[in-house]
């Protein structure tokens, strides 16, 4: 069984910035990537950032420029660095990880806000 740990969400004012961090443990075989994705009130859940352990990353195109993903695979960590965050960047923020063997786990969400 695999535990996601997410610490760093909470109340910035627009043009602010957050780190969120999520950290790993358990029963972890091979990780193949973690990301972030965050979902906001009647919408999906959709990928914010997404880094593989080879150290390839993808962003959603709302986040480009503003957004930044890194990891420590030793530590089976990822990090989130949101800067220019907008209200419309208000959401949970779900911490994701993805197996080498196709298993997915979830964290139990960080809520960001974004709110003058």
């Amino acid at each position: 069984q695999v535990q996601l740990v997410e610490s760093g969400g909470g109340l910035v004012q627009p043009g602010g910035s957050l780190r969120l961090s999520c950290a790993a443990s358990g029963s972890i075989f091979r990780i193949y990537a973690m990301g972030w994705y965050r979902q906001a009130p009647g919408n999906q859940r959709e990928l914010v950032a997404r880094r593989t352990s080879g150290g390839s990353t993808n962003y959603a195109d709302s986040v480009k420029g503003r957004f930044t993903i890194s990891g420590d695979n030793a530590k089976n960590t990822v990090y989130l660095q949101m800067n220019s965050l907008a209200p419309e960047d208000t959401a949970v923020y779900y911490c994701n990880i993805e197996t080498v063997v196709g298993g997915i786990s979830w964290g139990q969400g960080t809520q960001v806000t974004v709110s003058s």
